[in-house]
């Protein structure tokens, strides 16, 4: 049974990043920084990246909406939220139409992997899923 989930699980086309999810890497991250400091840091790394375009920033709803061209085209949504006054958690929600004969799954969770490693270069990391 357990086979069977993680094929269809690989040709998932949408990934959402979530305190509850089943697989660790993809669990919201929280840092320790102010919502304005981890809201700016990611907006920068989004409009510096040459493969991505950023469609929309809503700072009041704690969102910035991507276009990301390479290597393959995708959408991201990058929600950032303040925990308490010195923690704040990032989620992301990414999909592609993208078919693949492998699964377009493990393409999108690693390009998930890398924006959080990005994050975490410039932000504390205090863990991740609920119990940070």
């Amino acid at each position: 049974m357990a086979i069977l989930i993680n094929l269809f699980t690989r040709f998932k086309k949408q990934i959402e990043t979530s305190d509850h999810h089943t697989e660790d890497a993809l669990k919201t991250h929280y840092y320790k920084a102010t919502f304005n400091q981890l809201f700016a840091a990611v907006d920068k790394i989004f409009h510096e990246d040459a493969d991505c375009r950023v469609t929309t920033v809503s700072k009041e709803h704690g969102e910035i909406a991507v276009e990301v061209s390479k290597p393959f085209s995708c959408f991201l949504i990058v929600t950032i939220v303040s925990v308490r006054p010195m923690e704040t958690a990032v989620d992301f929600n990414i999909s592609s139409e993208r078919f693949s004969l492998f699964g377009t799954y493990p393409d999108l969770k690693k390009r998930i992997n890398s924006y959080y490693q990005r994050i975490n270069q410039v932000h504390t990391l205090l863990g991740t899923g609920k119990n940070s």
